[in-house]
């Protein structure tokens, strides 16, 4: 059974619920509150840097808003796209103002600019690490390795290389030695250079309380033709000699560890997250059951911490659709969800490649051989974050730990090098000359690379005390984020036993909330479960700006 106590007003919403086991949730009085709230704002204030106090720090969390999958020119799919924004013009994109976006002119340049309505509080660049050097070679005249036949395919094309997607769809991808050198050392070296590029760019733009700016990466995976990509975002300046990319290690349980030991355990003061995107279009790979090498439970277990170590949270929403859930997939129990049905990127692949009623499952297993103007081969349930949440529990009855035990979160992985672009009424697209017009972006057509296929994507919502790199990086890692379709509504989420009833009611709710309670992200303790535990959520409607005002919340 359940009660629950509401109070809403136009854009704001209050729920306790509480589930009555055995016991149910007392009253709590006066008495205690302010002996209560000390140890709260002490508690969270503990958490805060010592390095850097905010004149903005609060020890119950501030909400912010950013974006941690954007790519510039320095990708090369994105720079075939003819995008030539830099990641300077990026981060000045998403905290200042303006950017040129293709068509290019005659002699190269972007014609059309796009505004930022509004600001980020937090970004970072994650280009794809798998062609740094590649791209570099082969968009600079004179260099080494420019007149090779990569080179030539990647200057001629127009989207997507065949020869660059044949390298990371392969479990045994080489680099080209026309391009890179007999000994790869010219790709090497010129990896290196973006590389740093990229590190200048994030320290350029940081600037602690006003505006945060990560190193970071993406590590991008089509093994056996399944997305398994993931964005690398480090704490600070100290990161590895080169980024690992799925050149250099073909399995993410090697990615895991490569950061381990190259970031983790360095001893250098290096910290890293790892955030899984478009689990969607894996094909079952994303959250498939799979502990290769480890044949014990303990081993087992070891690998499941490992993932757990470098991957808290996933990203469930972004321009290639929505990863939470999907309707009429085989062994997912209940009934139809409407909210399943939200921007589902699979649906115009299949109906361009089987027709309207011939959407394959790929069943218990996984699927393969995808091919980019199609889509996913198959669907699976594995695919999608409800179904690892729940399998990730059953997980921890087997072995002891959950491999699936991770928090939400949302961007865009726009190609354009807009982060936070999620304004729907004036979108310009995020895919170059793939959708640089309102008639591609209308398209239905599978040879549009930016058709309604896509969406402006989301953004990530950070609870944390202040806006700097270690606040944020330590909220993450705690798991205390969410994401929004681009909304910047803030939402709090508690659980616990001593929350009182008339919490909903009462003006210092989010301080009692905070001592009383565990955040979105942690661990309720058997006692609590035990004993009836409340849940507290709040939720703030998106006041949004003067030209494009925010709308009240719907639902809760």
């Amino acid at each position: 059974m359940w009660s629950d106590k509401r109070i809403s007003v136009r854009g704001m919403a209050c729920v306790l619920a509480v589930l009555l086991v055995s016991v149910a949730c007392g009253d709590s009085g006066d008495s205690g509150q302010e002996e209560t709230s000390r140890a709260s704002a002490a508690m969270a204030a503990s958490r805060v840097s010592p390095e850097v106090r905010c004149p903005d720090v609060n020890p119950l969390r501030n909400a912010y808003f950013g974006d941690l999958h954007v790519h510039t020119a320095l990708s090369s799919d994105a720079w075939m796209f003819d995008t030539r924004t830099t990641p300077d013009d990026a981060y000045r994109y998403a905290f200042e103002g303006s950017v040129m976006l293709p068509p290019l002119d005659e002699v190269g340049r972007p014609t059309r600019e796009h505004l930022s309505p509004r600001p980020l509080d937090f970004m970072a660049v994650t280009d794809h690490a798998e062609f740094f050097g590649e791209n570099r070679i082969c968009t600079t005249p004179g260099k080494e390795g420019y007149d090779s036949a990569l080179c030539e395919a990647i200057r001629s094309g127009v989207g997507r290389s065949p020869l660059l997607l044949k390298q990371i769809f392969s479990p045994f991808p080489k680099r080209d030695p026309e391009t890179c050198g007999d000994d790869l050392e010219l790709c090497a070296v010129a990896t290196k250079s973006v590389w740093k590029e990229v590190q200048e760019s994030a320290a350029k733009w940081n600037q602690a309380c006003e505006r945060t700016s990560f190193v970071a990466y993406e590590y991008s995976s089509f093994r056996m033709g399944s997305n398994l990509h993931r964005n690398v975002i480090f704490r600070n300046e100290i990161v590895p000699e080169t980024p690992i990319s799925f050149l250099d290690a073909t399995r993410d349980y090697e990615l895991w560890e490569g950061l381990s030991r190259e970031c983790l355990d360095a001893g250098t003061g290096c910290d890293v997250v790892a955030i899984p995107h478009n689990s969607n279009i894996s094909n079952g790979r994303m959250f498939s059951i799979n502990y290769p090498g480890a044949w014990t439970r303990s081993a087992k277990a070891d690998l499941a911490r490992l993932r757990m170590r470098v991957e808290p949270i996933i990203e469930i929403m972004q321009h290639k659709g929505d990863s939470e859930c999907r309707n009429g997939l085989p062994g997912v129990k209940g009934g139809v969800d409407e909210f399943c049905d939200f921007e589902k990127f699979e649906d115009l692949p299949f109906r361009n490649a089987y027709g309207d009623d011939a959407v394959p499952d790929c069943y218990e297993g996984i699927g393969s051989d995808w091919w980019f103007h199609k889509g996913p081969s198959c669907l699976s349930p594995q695919s999608y974050a409800r179904t690892a949440l729940i399998e990730g529990l059953r997980q921890e009855e087997e072995i002891g730990v959950n491999p699936f035990k991770f928090g939400l979160s949302a961007s865009t992985d726009t190609h354009n090098g807009i982060g936070g672009a999620v304004e729907e009424a004036i979108y310009p697209g995020h895919l170059g000359i793939g959708d640089d017009t309102p008639k591609k972006r209308a398209s239905a057509s599978a040879e549009v690379a930016g058709n309604t296929n896509n969406n402006p994507g989301g953004l990530i919502g950070i609870l944390a005390e202040q806006n700097t790199r270690d606040s944020l990086f330590e909220a993450v890692k705690r798991k205390e984020v969410f994401g929004t379709s681009g909304p910047r509504m803030q939402v709090r989420f508690y659980g616990g036993k001593s929350m009182p009833e008339d919490l909903c009611d009462r003006a210092d709710r989010l301080v009692v909330a905070d001592a009383a309670g565990v955040p979105m992200g942690g661990d309720l303790t058997p006692a609590e479960i035990a004993d009836a535990p409340a849940f507290l959520v709040i939720a703030q409607a998106d006041a949004g700006t003067a030209a494009m005002p925010g709308t009240p919340l719907e639902r809760l």
